[in-house]
C-alpha cells in the first residue's frame, strides 16, 4: 500500500500527512534523529528514511539549517529595504544585493516596489553605509528602508 502512495504523490507533487509530520519534525528541529522523528510521526525509522530521501530527490527540502538569534549575536538592526530598480537590470541587481554578508533575504515583490532586502547590522552607521552603498548601484532608482522593532513571529509554516 505504502509503495502506491509513493508513487502517487511522486506524480502529483503532492505530500501525505505522514510527510506533512515528518518535514514538521524537521522544521522544529533539523538535528532530530531517525530514530526519533519516526517515533514522533508512528512509524518505522525506515520509513522514515525512504520518505525523507524521496522529498529530498524532489527538492522539497532545500536545506538543513540553525535559525539564529541575530539579536543575540549582536545583530541588534534588522532592516527590510525596498528598491525600485530600472531598465530590466532586475536580477543584475538582486545578484549584487544577495551577495552581501549582512543580508538574509532577497526577493521579487509586486507594488510600488521591485526587490524586498531583509539584512541585519551590528550598528546605525553599518545600515546607512549599506544603504548609500546600494543606492550607487547603476539601475537602482529608490530606496525605502523599514527597521523592525519587534519580532512577534519568525519560525516555519506548518505544512
Amino acid at each position: 500500500m505504502e509503495s502506491d502512495m509513493v508513487g502517487k504523490i511522486q506524480e502529483t507533487g503532492r505530500i501525505d500527512k505522514i510527510d506533512s509530520e515528518i518535514i514538521n519534525c524537521l522544521e522544529e528541529d533539523a538535528r532530530l534523529s531517525l530514530r526519533k522523528i519516526a517515533k514522533a510521526v508512528g512509524v518505522s525509522t525506515a520509513t522514515v528514511m525512504h520518505r525523507l530521501k524521496r522529498i529530498e530527490g524532489q527538492n522539497a527540502i532545500r536545506a538543513y539549517s540553525a535559525l539564529p538569534d541575530y539579536d543575540k549575536l549582536g545583530f541588534t538592526i534588522q532592516a527590510i529595504i525596498d528598491i525600485i530598480v530600472s531598465k530590466g537590470k532586475l536580477f543584475q541587481v538582486e545578484r549584487k544585493i544577495a551577495s552581501h554578508p549582512n543580508v538574509a533575504a532577497v526577493y521579487d515583490v509586486t507594488g510600488h516596489f521591485d526587490v524586498m532586502v531583509v539584512a541585519y547590522f551590528r550598528t546605525r552607521r553599518g545600515l546607512d553605509e549599506f544603504i548609500k552603498k546600494i543606492q550607487t548601484y547603476d539601475f537602482v532608482e529608490k530606496t525605502e528602508t523599514r527597521i523592525i522593532l519587534n519580532t512577534i513571529k519568525e519560525g516555519p509554516v506548518r505544512v
